[in-house]
């Protein structure tokens, strides 16, 4: 399946890039976080949530959406 990824924040600065589009035939987002994070070592090193489908969702859940969003932390105020 081919999935889309936004990188916002900091994370673009450690891919280098905005968004990308990878083949992955995963079923289980932690899974395509892993190959990320081989792909992209300082990935591990940084803090992050996964959106899916517009909505923050933990790593552990099953990909569904070809689009993922990496979203660094982030304050209100």
């Amino acid at each position: 399946m081919l999935i889309k990824i936004k990188y916002f924040g900091l994370l673009t600065e450690v891919t280098n890039c905005e968004e990308e589009t990878i083949d992955f035939s995963g079923n289980v987002i932690s899974d395509l976080v892993e190959m990320l994070c081989v792909k992209y070592p300082n990935l591990k090193n940084k803090e992050f949530q996964v959106a899916q489908n517009q909505e923050l969702v933990p790593v552990e859940a099953k990909l569904i959406s070809n689009e993922i969003v990496l979203l660094p932390p982030f304050s209100g105020g």
